[in-house]
């Protein structure tokens, strides 16, 4: 079996090797001379996986260490046998802990307390039901829209028009496909308070860079259209801005990397059914009150710092990604 693995990845380094052979790339960098001979493909979002980079290849597997997967042409899989298996929810907990370090710098900066505060949260699955958890513990009062599960369960889901025109912030959390392609786009901020905050940890395209660089609320911006080329005025008026990171915790990467190899090992009857990097020890979801997290938070998540380093030094967009420091998770 012959498997190539983003070498950005961490944690996985010789864990397949003795079952396998293993070519490491960078995620920009997997060919497919390489990949017409492997088996399975570990990558990021940085490898589009589709015919041009699949045709003709022996693969059987691709296990993206990611949430996403519009990275991957899903039908060109399908229609080819190719199985995908994404990361989701992996990293869960690490977005929610970006997303609260941002809402703590809000509130010391705008000087208000949750209480006062209306979230809309755009795209209640893994990431945003944990901070709509977190947010209604807070005292947040709590918008939801998320149209699939609108349609499957019913319930309170409200339409993203009432959601803006609502929310003093509006946090996105949706996957990217056709139907949230610039989601945030001029109608949208035309709804929304003028002072409003817009948080977009979901992916670049979600959101219209044209929209958001005339959009007169704060923005808090993790994504970017075209990375790691960012729009540079967009960058210059953001109010957080961090390289695609928030969430890059240990625990998260541990994660994501624990869900790939688990799933190669099913499909291959490997005997690495419950690994989980010796490294890393997984945090237990625990409660933390207002205070105490924006007391603690950017001990553990400094935005403030994070946005400094980006506008400083955004050519270096890509290695600031792939070096950055995992932080561990606390709550």
């Amino acid at each position: 079996m012959k498997v190539i693995i983003d070498s950005a990845i961490p944690y996985i380094q010789g864990i397949l090797e003795p079952f396998a052979e293993v070519l490491y790339r960078s995620g920009e960098d997997f060919t497919p001379s390489d990949v017409r001979s492997a088996d399975v493909l570990i990558i990021r979002t940085r490898t589009r996986c589709d015919e041009a980079l699949l045709a003709g290849s022996n693969v059987k597997l691709i296990a993206t260490a990611t949430i996403g997967f519009d990275h991957i042409d899903l039908a060109y899989c399908a229609a080819h046998g190719i199985e995908v298996v994404t990361a989701a929810g992996c990293n869960a907990a690490g977005v929610l802990q970006w997303v609260a370090a941002t809402l703590a710098l809000l509130s010391a900066k705008e000087g208000w307390q949750p209480h006062e505060r209306t979230l809309g949260i755009v795209g209640v699955g893994n990431v945003g039901s944990l901070v709509e958890q977190y947010a209604r513990a807070w005292g947040f009062r709590v918008l939801r829209c998320d149209p699939p599960r609108k349609e499957r369960e019913g319930g309170d889901f409200l339409p993203l028009e009432e959601v803006a025109a609502q929310a003093d912030i509006i946090t996105f959390h949706t996957p990217l496909d056709s139907t949230t392609h610039h989601l945030i786009d001029d109608s949208l901020i035309a709804l929304m308070p003028s002072t409003g905050t817009i948080i977009n940890a979901s992916r670049g395209e979600v959101a219209s860079t044209k929209a958001l660089r005339k959009a007169t609320q704060r923005l808090c911006i993790d994504v970017w259209e075209r990375e790691p080329n960012i729009d540079l005025a967009l960058l210059d008026k953001a109010f957080v801005a961090t390289p695609h990171i928030a969430g890059y915790s240990a625990q998260g990467k541990a994660n994501a990397s624990s869900i790939v190899v688990r799933a190669i090992a099913q499909r291959f009857a490997l005997p690495l059914t419950e690994w989980y990097p010796e490294a890393v020890k997984p945090t237990l979801r625990q409660p933390i009150g207002w205070q105490e997290m924006c007391r603690s938070i950017a001990t553990h998540c400094d935005l403030a710092a994070q946005t400094r380093i980006l506008k400083e030094h955004y050519v270096d967009f890509e290695a600031l990604r792939n070096n950055y420091h995992y932080r561990e998770e606390y709550f």
